[in-house]
């Protein structure tokens, strides 16, 4: 017998923090304030999987600025609603060396696999990396300062959808969710 909770049960009692209009703004400011930044430059647009991708395949259309793409899926998760170890399932192809990375990821919440995967790739020999983040979580646990650029803030409870997962389902949902 499965025992997954039921997407449609928690939709039922979460509320929706932001909307699609709302996310669509926060995307265009984001992607203004990194073309400004990376002009003159072609960055390594590096998306976290699973969770980055529907925020970056958004976020790569705003921008205007040729880049280089490539992807990593390194979890703490494998389905859970809480970390645990760091578990790279694919690490990116493409080099690193000199070279400006971007880092797109759906939620920075505690940031500890944001934190390792910063350090990968600096030992990668990346001349910069910074961090785009459609979610910032607002507590004091955080291991990461503040994303050098982010979307929403969201509060201290377990959000999904837009990319994030309630026991990996609701990843396509158009806004975000607490329960």
């Amino acid at each position: 017998m499965n025992k997954t909770p039921l997407l449609a049960d928690a939709l039922r009692t979460a509320d929706l923090l932001h909307d699609r209009n709302a996310i669509d703004s926060a995307i265009r400011r984001m992607a203004t304030a990194i073309r400004n930044d990376y002009a003159g430059s072609r960055p390594v647009f590096m998306t976290v999987m699973n969770g980055g991708m529907v925020f970056g395949a958004l976020l790569q259309l705003e921008l205007g600025i040729d880049i280089e793409f490539d992807y990593l899926h390194a979890t703490r998760y494998r389905g859970e609603t809480q970390g645990a170890g760091l578990v790279w399932l694919h690490r990116p192809h493409v080099s690193l060396a000199g070279k400006r990375v971007l880092l797109i990821d759906d939620i920075v919440d505690e940031g500890h696999t944001l934190v390792d995967v910063l350090g990968w790739c600096r030992e990668q020999g990346a001349a910069d990396v910074r961090v785009a983040a459609l979610a910032w979580k607002q507590h004091d646990r955080c291991v990461l300062a503040e994303p050098e650029y982010w979307g929403v803030q969201v509060p201290d409870r377990y959000v999904f959808g837009f990319g994030m997962d309630y026991y990996e389902q609701g990843r396509n949902l158009p806004g975000i969710y607490a329960l």
